[in-house]
């Protein structure tokens, strides 16, 4: 089995992978950026006891990460229970992507393996591919081929309420549900249906202002945590692949050990 890392801002996700790629086993939790290398290597060992896993049957790891201080932790964590460093997501790995971007050395690790998923996804897709991943942030992140056209980074859903319930006073703090009706008649309805419809029209704005930059209509595939709330709701054709950055993870675990044993 291969162990996938995304720890992203506000949740780590991990996930075991049989070599010839089947998702075993998928689990995510919030992310804490004090967490030690014994916290995770107990938080590993009680998920490996759970599904039934041996640490020796697992073969290797990739970490994607963005958060550094976790990153650390994660890997000593991993490399003490299975006795092999993981890879990091970063300087030096192979992607096959061709990054034609100002921000190739910023370019998050997140974006790096999604974007390998989606180009696994899309390999026959003759048009471009707009990746929409909800996390923190709402990114997308244009393909052509293995090509990296570059990004929009805008505020992610959860990000926005919150916001919206601490700045101001009279409005509550929410738990994030479908909205009943598009005009609420109460504070709760109203500021749901703003929270949803309001990110569905800012995905449906930005995905028709890309296309008129591209001057082509493109594939869009959706990702991260709160595309399920979000999607639905869009008027735009979105796939929807909740493990696309993992499956982007493990593919590059396999292209940069496949080099390694070539070499």
């Amino acid at each position: 089995m291969i162990l996938t890392a995304d720890i992203g801002n506000s949740t780590t996700t991990l996930a075991l992978f049989e070599e010839g790629g089947a998702l075993a086993l998928r689990s995510t939790y919030s992310t804490d950026p004090h967490a030690t290398g014994d916290q995770f290597a107990i938080q590993l060992f009680s998920l490996f006891q759970l599904h039934q896993v041996e640490p020796e049957q697992i073969k290797g790891g990739i970490i994607a990460s963005v958060v550094p201080p976790v990153t650390a932790a994660l890997a000593r964590a991993v490399e003490r229970l299975t006795g092999k460093p993981p890879l990091i997501v970063g300087t030096g790995i192979r992607t096959g992507l061709d990054i034609r971007s100002d921000m190739h050395a910023q370019l998050g690790a997140d974006i790096v393996a999604y974007c390998v998923g989606a180009i696994e996804r899309f390999d026959r897709c003759p048009s471009p591919v707009i990746v929409v991943d909800f996390g923190t942030a709402i990114t997308f992140s244009v393909l052509r081929g293995n090509v990296y056209e570059g990004c929009v980074i805008a505020p992610g859903v959860r990000v926005g309420l919150e916001a919206l319930s601490r700045q101001a006073a009279e409005l509550p703090h929410i738990s994030l549900n479908r909205p009943a009706v598009l005009l609420g008649h109460n504070t709760v309805d109203a500021m749901q249906s703003g929270v949803i419809y309001g990110n569905a029209s800012l995905v449906d704005g930005m995905l028709t202002r890309i296309d008129e930059e591209l001057g082509h209509t493109a594939a869009v595939i959706a990702t991260g945590s709160y595309a399920g709330e979000v999607v639905p709701y869009c008027h735009h054709t979105i796939e929807q692949d909740p493990d696309l950055l993992l499956k982007g993870l493990f593919l590059l675990y396999q292209k940069n050990i496949d080099s390694r044993k070539k070499g």
